[in-house]
Formats: structure tokens, C-alpha cells, sequence
């Protein structure tokens, strides 16, 4: 336990300098406990999840980094490998892929990139998988488009 501690202190540091040079990416350890974080990320531009902003919940095991963390979207979002109830995450790398070599930061950058090319063959949310497998891109960028302005974007007014 030791040496996730060492480990997650080093990420929390990296992170500290890091706050510049990745904007669309802000994780924030809980004050109280190393193991618990949270992320706001910014949806990729060029999709429905565009100007969007998401928040994920990070619980880091004792045994990390040599095993993956569990993240989840508190944000409701369309996505294919995303359950729309629980906010579970279907990532390689959150599962058998896992490397010590990946760290916090790299994680969301890969949910980054999984917003941007979802994988329809391997859903959780089989609504959003079925419109992308049938070639319904535009009935899925309208669904993601709307539960991003309802979910992860600034109410006006």
C-alpha cells in the first residue's frame, strides 16, 4: 500500500504541473483520501460531445499500478461503451490492457479518445451501439448532442 501511495503522490505532483499544458483535462485528488479522484474533461471537439463538459469518479485500488483503477462517468452520456445508468466504462485498458505505465492522467486522455471513435461492436449501452452499427451516424450525434446539452454543459439563464 506503500508504494501506491508514493506512486499516487507522484501523479498528484505531475498533475499539479501539468494543469497548463492539458486544459482539457482537470483531475483533482479528494482531500481526505489518495485513492479517491474525480476529472472534469472536456468532450473532443469534431463530436456531439463537443463544448461539454464531463466528470469522472477515479477509485484507485490499493495494489495500483499494478492494477487498473475503476472510473466511471458521473456525467450522464450517449455513448456506446458507456452504460447509461451506472457510468461503467468499457475500456480495454481499464480491464485486460492494463499497464503500470499508464497513470490517471493517461487514463482520461484515453476516455478522451474513446468519446471521439467509439467501439459499437462491444457495447454497454446497446441503443447507442445498435444506431452506430446500423449506419445511423446521424441518429446518434443527435442523441449524443442532446443528452450533452442536457447532462455536461452550463444551464443558462
Amino acid at each position: 500500500m506503500q508504494q501506491s501511495r508514493a506512486r499516487l503522490f507522484k501523479e498528484y505532483k505531475e498533475v499539479q504541473r501539468e494543469k497548463v499544458a492539458d486544459p482539457d483535462i482537470q483531475l483533482v485528488c479528494d482531500d481526505t483520501n489518495i485513492f479517491k479522484w474525480t476529472a472534469l474533461i472536456k468532450g473532443p471537439s469534431e463530436t456531439p460531445y463537443e463544448g461539454g463538459v464531463f466528470q469522472l469518479a477515479f477509485a484507485v485500488p490499493e495494489p495500483y499500478p499494478l492494477q487498473p483503477p475503476q472510473v466511471r462517468f458521473l456525467t450522464k452520456i450517449f455513448h456506446p461503451n458507456v452504460h447509461f445508468k451506472t457510468g461503467e466504462i468499457c475500456l480495454d485498458i481499464l480491464k485486460n490492457a492494463w499497464s503500470p505505465a499508464w497513470t490517471l492522467q493517461s487514463v482520461c486522455r484515453a476516455i478522451i479518445a474513446l468519446m471521439a471513435h467509439p467501439e459499437p461492436d462491444s457495447p454497454l449501452n446497446c441503443d447507442s451501439g445498435n444506431l452506430l452499427r446500423s449506419g445511423d451516424v446521424r441518429g446518434f450525434n443527435s442523441m449524443a448532442s442532446m443528452y450533452t446539452r442536457l447532462a455536461a454543459m452550463p444551464k443558462k439563464g
